[in-house]
């Protein structure tokens, strides 16, 4: 089939590579979110997608809104077979939906009805699912509610961050993604309805989300950082400042603790919550790089009693 792929992240790369070195199918073009501002220069940058697009020298569609009359244009115009879609950033509206004949299909890191959303992978983690996976369906005008083609399952190990997982989910989605696209060529797959049951939802995490609650469990503490691992990032406040954190450990044989209380020892650094203590593990203080907390604790010179918060 002839396909026009539409993806901006790293995720997004895995599918896009899958299809490029796919002996079945074309992709004529990639569409992916706009060259945007990023490092510390604000330098405007490639998207990963437009990056591997460019090197693979595929046309590269970047309008602003998939809405724009020229983008409708340019999109008839190659007249895809289909559309497959990867983390693509914004909604594509009725009127793209309806130019190529099998329609978007869209690969989502969730097992559909659950997470439909922004950050299906962050909020698994984070309420504790032990498994997750990847689906393709029918993109439709209502936010992941169209019907379903496939899925893969992926285990969630204890100790996964979100970037891990997600990196697993991409890869393999990505297979996925392109036998749904064989399946459709082929004219053996057709979509199902999503259950009514089971739905849930998981929206755009913020930074203010990914602050840790100390007076929280610390099973909580524990699955909020690492769904937010390494993006947008957990963070707490030390004396007044802003402290990135990377995830945490159990702590054993540890004193008792009151919520965000500190505990200094040779080889750790202990943090109190609802419960039982945690260790810490990397942190990031304001304008520095990461670090080991017990590093960090030897230059600040964390005093009994003083608290994260």
């Amino acid at each position: 089939m002839k396909l026009v792929f539409a993806g901006t992240p790293e995720p997004a790369v895995p599918s896009l590579l899958a299809f490029l070195e796919s002996t079945r199918h074309e992709v004529a073009a990639v569409v992916t979110r706009p060259d945007a501002a990023a490092g510390r220069g604000r330098k405007l940058t490639r998207s990963p997608v437009g990056t591997l697009a460019d090197d693979a020298g595929v046309p590269v569609l970047s309008p602003a809104r998939p809405s724009d009359p020229a983008f409708l244009a340019q999109l008839a115009e190659i007249a895809p077979d289909c559309c497959p879609v990867v983390a693509y950033g914004a909604l594509v509206p009725r009127a793209a939906l309806d130019i190529p004949p099998q329609g978007w299909v869209n690969l989502h890191f969730s097992l559909l009805p659950a997470w439909r959303g922004a950050a299906p992978v962050q909020a698994a983690l984070r309420y504790g699912d032990p498994i997750t996976g990847a689906t393709t369906f029918l993109l439709e005008e209502g936010l992941d509610t169209g019907p379903t083609f496939g899925l893969v399952t992926e285990i969630i190990g204890p100790d996964d961050t979100a970037g891990e997982l997600l990196g697993r989910l991409a890869v393999s989605g990505a297979g996925l993604l392109l036998a749904t696209m064989d399946g459709l060529a082929d004219g053996t797959l057709r979509a199902q309805r999503q259950p009514a049951d089971g739905v849930s939802h998981a929206p755009k995490v913020t930074a203010a989300d990914a602050r840790v609650d100390w007076t929280a469990p610390p099973w909580a503490v524990d699955r909020l950082i690492r769904s937010v691992t390494p993006a947008p990032g957990a963070w707490t406040t030390f004396r007044g400042e802003r402290l990135g954190l990377g995830p945490v450990t159990a702590a054993t044989e540890a004193p008792h603790l009151n919520p965000g209380e500190l505990h200094v020892e040779k080889h750790r650094v202990l943090v109190g919550t609802a419960g039982s203590s945690q260790a810490l593990g990397e942190v990031r203080p304001v304008g520095k790089r990461a670090m080991s907390a017990p590093a960090w604790a030897r230059g600040v010179r964390i005093e009994a009693g003083e608290l994260l918060a």
